[in-house]
């Protein structure tokens, strides 16, 4: 029992840390590339076979999807802090309570999101200023795309509960899977079949149900903390405040971060179907520098809550510098890359030469400031794992959000420069360095959690 224990969960409160941190991010870092492949698959097949104003449908309904999706992730966040935690701990009985309480609340939440972003998607669209042009595909993308709501509510709480036990490998695995149908799927409904662009919505669907089904059949194994039984499946009220007190600040701060973003999209929007393909476009591309960003940060969060909950100090202390240093150096790195090369990145979803300047032009303002970016998700992932998620929910709030925003209010309003709109970005996460730099040096960020947490 204790061996087979050993192969599905990982003790982060022994041995060797950056090895530890390492084998836990690279699956990470892994799965969120699939993931984006196969993001990059549909703009791609839609792109070939539909044309630019389909690529501005589905990749300018990004900052949509993320900011109705994001609560969620934050309250899996929330849950994944309290397994860490209590599983650090050894508080098995604790473990299995809390990761019922989520999985039932995962239920109830993925279909209020499905209702809710089927039944509004024309109005948000319209709100966003969606270019009329491109409004028809976009809605019908999105709309298929929340039909299957439930299902990325449920995978991203099965991918939290893994990564908080240590277990970053069954999530890739699973995602490859995923990645490989959907692909697939992509290519038939809209290639072979010319359905248009909601199969390419129904396709990301069909493989997030099967990557779920997946993540049940390991879930619902017997004779581990982990186990699922439909008989226990009820809402445990103190460990569900618990999961909402450390959830729902990084629920908020995905939701502000969300809002801000959608901002931005609905002033992009404004300058037309070339800008929004290219201004989707650079978000797939500057998505493979944000992999290690992710990746780290996620790693952070499950690495310091386990060896805060085994009350290791030094060596939580020592993991948050390797995470740090480890995410602004490859963020960095892949934002070289991507400064030199974007041009012919670009040329691969869309060979329009207006589309190539403007999205190579965003990249070259943008991507050398990705180490700022590093550097705050990295503090971020650090305080959500030390049970403090209303630090990064407050500085994040404030840099990324309220100011992104008044910054953009006054960019339209008196200038009306497209590259000014693209600065946004990079002077949003600078303010938002200083701040957690700020916090992380002059705070002891682990000093009384014993106190808080009750373990």
């Amino acid at each position: 029992m204790e061996k087979l224990e050993k192969r599905t969960t990982v003790d982060m409160t022994k041995g060797n840390i950056v090895r530890h941190i390492i084998l836990f991010a690279l699956p990470i870092f892994l799965s969120q590339l699939f993931q984006l492949a196969y993001n990059t698959v549909d703009a791609l097949v839609v792109g070939r076979f539909i044309g630019t104003e389909a690529i501005a449908a589905t990749t300018s309904t990004n900052s949509l999807i993320f900011l109705l999706v994001s609560f969620n992730s934050g309250l899996a966040t929330g849950a994944g802090v309290v397994i860490g935690k209590y599983f650090g701990a050894g508080q098995n009985t604790k473990v299995n309570k809390t990761i019922h309480t989520i999985i039932l609340f995962g239920f109830i939440w993925g279909i209020v999101l499905s209702l809710f972003g089927t039944i509004f998607t024309p109005t948000i669209l319209v709100w966003m200023n969606t270019d009329p042009e491109v409004l028809p595909l976009s809605v019908a993308y999105l709309r298929y795309y929340f039909m299957g709501g439930i299902t990325i509510v449920l995978y991203n709480i099965c991918t939290g509960i893994m990564n908080a036990l240590g277990n970053s490998k069954r999530p890739l695995v699973y995602l490859i899977v995923s990645s490989v149908l959907n692909i697939i799927l992509d290519i038939l409904f809209v290639g072979v079949f010319k359905w248009g662009i909601w199969s390419a919505a129904v396709a990301t669907v069909i493989s997030q149900f099967f990557s779920v089904i997946l993540c049940f059949i390991f879930l619902f194994r017997k004779g581990h903390v982990y186990t699922l039984e439909l008989r226990k499946l009820k809402i445990d009220k103190e460990l569900f405040i618990e999961i909402v007190k450390n959830g729902v600040p990084s629920g908020v701060q995905n939701s502000v971060i969300g809002f801000a973003n959608t901002i931005v999209q609905s002033q992009i929007n404004t300058f037309g179907k070339i800008v929004m393909a290219s201004y989707g476009i650079y978000g797939k591309l500057s998505g493979f520098a944000f992999l290690p960003i992710t990746s780290f940060s996620i790693a952070a969060t499950t690495f310091i809550s386990q060896n805060l909950g085994a009350k290791e100090y030094a060596r939580a202390k020592q993991g948050s510098v390797f995470i740090i240093l480890g995410s602004i150096i490859s963020a960095e790195l892949l934002g070289l890359l991507l400064f030199f090369i974007s041009p012919y990145l670009v040329g691969f979803y869309d060979k329009t030469p207006s589309v190539v300047a403007t999205a190579s032009r965003q990249m070259k303002i943008e991507s050398l400031f990705f180490m700022f970016c590093a550097f705050s998700h990295a503090i971020a992932g650090i305080c959500r794992g030390a049970g403090k998620p209303s630090v990064p929910m407050y500085i994040m709030l404030s840099a990324w959000c309220v100011i992104r925003v008044i910054y953009i209010a006054i960019v339209m309003k008196f200038f009306g420069a497209l590259d000014l709109v693209f600065l946004a970005y990079p002077i949003t996460w600078i303010l938002g360095s200083i701040a957690f730099l700020l916090y992380y040096l002059k705070s002891n960020w682990v000093h009384g959690l014993e106190k808080h947490t009750g373990v």
